[in-house]
């Protein structure tokens, strides 16, 4: 079930998305095309008439209708979830908003550095570094011993402009992601993460391999076609050797 579509907005983000903005001195030439870009975009007009925080929660509801992974009843982290697009997505899928009676109830953890506005079924661990020991733990007692069933990473670095050095510190925060998700989560789980490309691409994937049965590349329509980012789908948790 969707969220119910925010009609009192509708004019209004009608009329704004059919203008794109004309004056725009004194903003740098970055900022502006962010701006026309933003008002020609499609999923940004449906992200706030269905009531979701950022145009990013399509890219997840994208993904699961590929692969529908996200059911009622399961366990979901999601880091780098500011602010709160696909958390909301993945507590509603899940149920851990409890709006299906009839349904198990899923439990969804949400965890970003930048604070996160509280969301229905969803437990925030925010502000938090989730590649803070302390954030780990605090997540562990959250968790209280439920094995994750889907774990997903939307993370990304502050970009320094360097195309090789953000792909190598992205590929550092999923590397994070993954050693986390490999300790928590359930035989037969998902992990999807996202990444910038690069020359670590193949030697990532590789590793993801050893622990998944299939590991996919995706690229959902709502990520921009001049986006260097695709989203790595991993699924079948062979689980750790003891």
């Amino acid at each position: 079930m969707l969220p119910k579509p925010n009609l009192r907005c509708f004019g209004t983000c009608q009329a704004l998305l059919k203008q794109i903005p004309t004056d725009l001195k004194g903003r740098k030439t970055s900022s502006q095309e962010w701006l026309k870009r933003q008002f020609k975009d499609p999923y940004v007009e449906k992200s706030k008439l269905q009531n979701y925080r950022s145009r990013s929660a399509f890219k997840l509801i994208e993904i699961d209708e590929k692969f529908k992974f996200l059911n009622p009843g399961l366990t979901v982290v999601d880091c780098g979830a500011s602010p709160g697009g696909w958390t909301q997505v993945a507590s509603n899928r899940c149920n851990a908003d409890a709006n299906d009676a009839n349904a198990p109830v899923g439990t969804v953890v949400g965890i970003d550095l930048i604070k996160i506005h509280p969301i229905p079924g969803a437990t925030l661990l925010s502000p938090m570094d989730f590649t803070s020991p302390v954030t780990q733990k605090k997540l562990l007692e959250v968790l209280d011993g439920k094995l994750v069933d889907v774990f997903m990473s939307d993370m990304a670095p502050n970009a320094t402009g360097l195309a090789s050095l953000d792909h190598e510190q992205i590929i550092s925060l999923n590397m994070q992601a993954l050693r986390f998700a490999l300790q928590v989560s359930r035989p037969g789980s998902v992990l999807l993460v996202k990444i910038w490309n690069g020359g670590l691409l193949k030697t990532f994937l590789q590793d993801l391999e050893k622990f998944y049965c299939k590991v996919q590349i995706v690229k959902p329509p709502a990520s921009r076609k001049d986006s260097a980012e695709i989203y790595i789908f991993s699924q079948g948790f062979k689980g750790l050797k003891k």
